[in-house]
C-alpha cells in the first residue's frame, strides 16, 4: 500500500429526488442547498451532512426549473413548467401567499434582486417579468425584445441591471428600475444561450451556450473580452463564478463540470467527472471552498474547488474475499477476516502484512474483533466456533469456543474485556466469559432469523443485534432479558448494528439499502432513514468522536454520513463487506470481495500523523479509547476525555505519563513547547 499521504475529498452524491435535478442554490450563510427537480418537488439539504432537512416542498404541477434562496436566507423561490414561481418558508418549507401567475408560458429562469425587494423572472413566452418579492405583485409591464425563449436571466451585483439569455442566440441588458432595453443586443454565439452570469464586480457578463462555448462580455460595452473558452464537446447549461471572480465553472451536457481561469481564459485542471449525465446547474459555496452541481442522472455533487481524488493503493494478501475487519486500540495494526479460513494482521502504517496468517478455522472467517486492551483477538467462521489469538505471537489461545450450532455470524468484545458476546445462525446470542471460554448463562433467544451482528453498549449494560427478521433488539447484558420490543423500520434483513460511542444511539444497516438511527434508551426511529447506497448496506461504523458513520456496501462503494467530508470512497472492484474507523478517527479501512483491503482518510485536511508510540515505555503514548478513557498499558484509567473534545485530542502528540512510570527516567524535549491562556489553545497551537 506504501505508506498514506493526505488527499482532498471526492464528491459527494446525494440522492433523494426521484426525477433530474434542474437547479441547485446555496444558501447566503452556506449551510443549506436548495434543490428544483424533474419530479416537481423542491428539496432542502444540509450543506455540509449532504442529509435532507425537512419534507419536500410540494405545490408545482410540473417540472421545477429554477430555485433560488432570498438574499436574507428567509425564503425560496421556484420557477416551474406549470407557469408559475412560489415562494416557501425557508424555515418551514410552508408556501408564503399564492402562486405568482403571469406568464403565459413555462418559467425558465428567476432571480431575486440583491436587495430582496423584487424577483425577475424569464419564460418560454418570451417575456421577461418583475415582480414584488413581498406581495408577488407585477411591477410594471413585460419586458420584450427577445424572438424566442427567455432561458435564462440574472442581476448585477448592484441591482441596477438584467441580463437575459435566449434561444434567438442573443443576450440582452436591461434597466431594472425602467425596464428598458440598454445598448444594443451581445451577438457572437451560434446557438441557444442556455446560461448567463454577472462578475462579482459586475464588469464582465459571462454566458454559456448550445454552440459548446462559453464567453466573457464587458459589461460596460457589450464587446467581447477575449476569445470564447472552448473544450466542451457537449452544450454548456450551467455557469457560475468564483466569489472572487478569478474563476469561472460550467457544467455540460459531456457530464463534465470544468473550471476556468477568468483571466487567461484557460482550463484549470481536468474536468471534474462522476456525474454519470448532463449536468445542468452547478453554484458556488459563499467561501468559494466547494462546488455543488446537479444532474440529468438525478444526483447531486459536491467538489472540492481545487480537485482531487483518493490515493494509496489497495493491500492484497488474501485468496478469497475479506469478510470482517478491525483496528487494534492503538491503531498500529489492523485485523482481517476471509473466506479463505484465514485471519491476518497488517501494519496499519504501511499495509505490510504482519507476520504469518492465523490459521486454525476449518470454514470462512466470518468476523473478528480486538479485545479492548489490544493483547487478544477474537475470530467467529462458519465452522461453528469462535476462537482467541494472541495479537502479538498470533498463536491460538486455549481452545475453541464450541457451543453455537451453526455459523458464528459476529461476535465482539465487552467494554471491560471479561465477556465476549457472538451471535449466530441460529438464530441465537451467546456470552461468553472471556478469561476461560466458558459459556455464561442461558442463550439469547427471541429472534426468528439468523443473528448477523452484535454489539455491546459503551457502559457495558445492554447488548444490541441485528438479525435477518428485519428486527434489531436491545438485551440486558447480565441477565440476558430482552428490553423492550424489537426495533422495526427496516423491510429487509438487518445486516449490520452498532451504538454511538456515547451510547445514547444504535445504528443499524439492511438489504433495504438503507441506514436506520435509533434512540438506544427508548428504541423510536431518530430522524430521516440514510438513503444513498445502491445495495445492501453490509456494515457500519462510528467515528469514536461520534460525528460520522462510515458504511460499506455491495454497492462497492463506502459513504461516510453527517460528516465534515461526507463523501462515497469509490474504488474496490466488488462488494465491500466489512468497514472500521480508528480510534484516532484519523482513518477508515475497508475489506471487499474483491480481495483487497483499503484504507481511506476520513480528514483529507489533516496530515496523518504516524502513530507508534514511545519506544521507552508505550504508555508513555496514550489516546482516548472508544468509550473516552484513556488508559496505561496494563489497562488501569487514567482520565476521560468528554465526547466534544476527543477528536482534539486524537493525535500522536498527547503525552501521557502514567503512574506507572515512577520509576522510570524520562526524558522530554521542550523545544517545540507551545503556551497559551487555555489548554485547549496549546494544543491547538502544538498541532498546527
Amino acid at each position: 500500500m506504501g505508506k498514506l499521504s493526505s488527499w482532498p475529498a471526492p464528491p459527494l452524491a446525494w440522492t433523494g429526488h426521484a426525477g433530474s435535478v434542474k437547479s441547485v442554490s446555496y444558501s447566503p450563510n452556506g449551510t443549506r442547498v436548495v434543490t428544483g427537480s424533474g419530479d416537481k418537488t423542491i428539496r432542502i439539504w444540509d450543506a455540509e451532512s449532504g442529509t435532507i432537512v425537512g419534507e419536500p416542498l410540494t405545490g408545482h404541477t410540473r417540472l421545477v426549473v429554477s430555485v433560488a434562496y432570498s438574499p436574507d436566507g428567509c425564503h425560496i423561490v421556484s420557477g416551474s413548467c406549470d407557469k408559475t414561481l412560489r415562494i416557501w418558508d425557508a424555515e418551514t418549507g410552508a408556501p408564503v401567499g399564492d402562486p405568482i401567475e403571469g406568464h403565459t408560458d413555462k418559467v425558465n429562469s428567476h432571480a431575486h434582486s440583491p436587495d430582496g425587494r423584487h424577483i425577475v423572472s424569464g419564460s418560454r413566452d418570451q417575456t421577461i417579468r418583475i415582480w414584488d418579492a413581498e406581495t408577488g405583485a407585477a411591477v410594471g409591464s413585460p419586458l420584450v425584445g427577445h424572438t424566442s425563449f427567455v432561458l435564462c436571466i440574472a442581476y448585477s451585483p448592484d441591482g441596477r441591471l438584467i441580463i437575459s439569455g435566449s434561444s434567438d442566440r442573443t443576450i440582452r441588458i436591461w434597466d431594472a428600475e425602467t425596464g428598458a432595453a440598454v445598448g444594443n443586443p451581445l451577438k457572437g454565439h451560434t446557438n441557444l444561450v442556455q446560461c448567463v452570469a454577472y462578475s462579482p464586480d459586475g464588469r464582465r457578463i459571462v454566458s454559456g451556450s448550445e454552440d459548446h462555448t462559453i464567453r466573457i462580455w464587458d459589461a460596460g460595452t457589450g464587446a467581447t473580452v477575449g476569445n470564447p473558452l472552448k473544450g466542451r464537446t457537449r452544450s454548456v447549461h450551467s455557469i457560475a463564478y468564483s466569489p472572487d471572480g478569478r474563476r469561472i465553472v460550467s457544467g455540460s451536457s459531456d457530464c463534465t463540470i470544468q473550471i476556468w481561469d477568468t483571466e487567461t481564459g484557460a482550463a484549470v485542471g481536468n474536468p471534474l467527472e462522476g456525474h454519470t449525465d448532463a449536468v445542468l446547474s452547478l453554484a458556488y459555496s459563499p467561501d468559494g471552498r466547494h462546488i455543488v452541481s446537479g444532474s440529468w442522472d438525478g444526483t447531486i455533487r459536491i467538489w472540492d474547488a481545487e480537485n482531487g481524488t483518493a490515493v494509496g493503493n489497495p493491500v492484497e494478501g488474501h485468496a478469497h474475499p475479506v469478510t470482517s475487519l478491525a483496528y487494534s486500540p492503538d491503531v498500529r495494526h489492523i485485523v482481517s477476516g476471509s473466506n479463505d479460513n484465514t485471519i491476518r494482521i497488517w501494519d496499519a502504517e504501511t499495509g505490510a502484512a504482519v507476520g504469518n496468517p492465523l490459521e486454525g478455522h476449518t470454514s470462512f472467517v466470518i468476523c473478528v474483533a480486538y479485545s479492548p486492551d489490544g493483547r487478544l483477538i477474537i475470530s467467529g467462521s462458519s465452522d461453528r466456533t469462535i476462537r482467541i489469538w494472541d495479537a502479538e505471537t498470533g498463536a491460538m489461545v486455549g481452545n475453541p469456543l464450541e457451543w453455537h450450532t451453526d455459523t458464528v455470524l459476529s461476535v465482539a468484545y465487552s467494554p471491560a474485556g471479561r465477556l465476549i458476546i457472538s451471535g449466530s445462525s441460529n438464530s441465537t446470542i451467546r456470552i461468553w466469559d472471556a478469561g476461560n471460554g466458558a459459556a455464561v448463562g442461558k442463550r439469547l433467544k427471541g429472534h426468528t432469523g439468523h443473528v448477523n451482528s452484535v454489539a455491546h453498549s459503551p457502559d457495558g449494560r445492554h447488548i444490541v443485534s441485528g438479525s435477518w427478521d428485519q428486527t434489531i433488539r436491545i438485551w440486558d447484558a447480565e441477565t440476558g432479558a430482552a428490553v423492550g420490543n424489537p426495533l422495526e423500520g427496516h423491510t429487509s434483513l438487518v445486516l449490520c448494528v452498532a451504538y454511538s460511542p456515547d451510547g445514547r444511539l444504535i445504528i443499524s444497516g439492511s438489504s433495504d439499502r438503507t441506514i436506520r438511527v435509533w434512540d438506544a434508551e427508548t428504541g423510536a426511529s431518530v430522524g430521516k432513514v440514510l438513503e444513498g447506497h445502491t445495495s445492501e448496506v453490509t456494515s457500519l461504523a462510528y467515528s469514536p468522536d461520534g460525528r460520522h458513520i462510515a458504511s460499506g456496501s455491495w454497492d462497492r462503494t463506502i459513504r461516510i454520513w453527517d460528516a465534515e467530508v461526507g463523501n462515497p470512497f469509490a474504488g474496490h472492484a466488488d462488494s465491500v463487506e466489512p468497514v472500521a474507523h480508528s480510534s484516532n478517527a484519523q482513518h477508515i479501512v475497508s475489506g471487499s470481495c474483491d480481495l483487497t483491503t483499503r484504507v481511506w482518510n476520513t480528514f483529507p485536511d489533516v496530515p496523518i500523523r504516524p502513530s507508534s508510540c514511545n519506544p521507552i515505555h508505550p504508555a508513555l503514548c496514550a489516546m482516548p479509547d472508544i468509550d473516552g478513557w484513556v488508559r496505561d498499558s496494563e489497562g488501569g484509567l487514567l482520565y476521560w476525555v468528554p465526547l466534544d473534545l476527543r477528536r482534539s485530542v486524537h493525535s500522536p502528540a498527547l503525552l501521557t505519563i502514567p503512574h506507572t512510570a515512577s520509576n522510570r527516567s524520562v526524558s522530554l524535549d521542550f523545544d517545540d513547547f507551545a503556551f497559551g491562556t487555555s489548554w485547549a489553545q496549546i494544543f491547538k497551537s502544538a498541532v498546527s
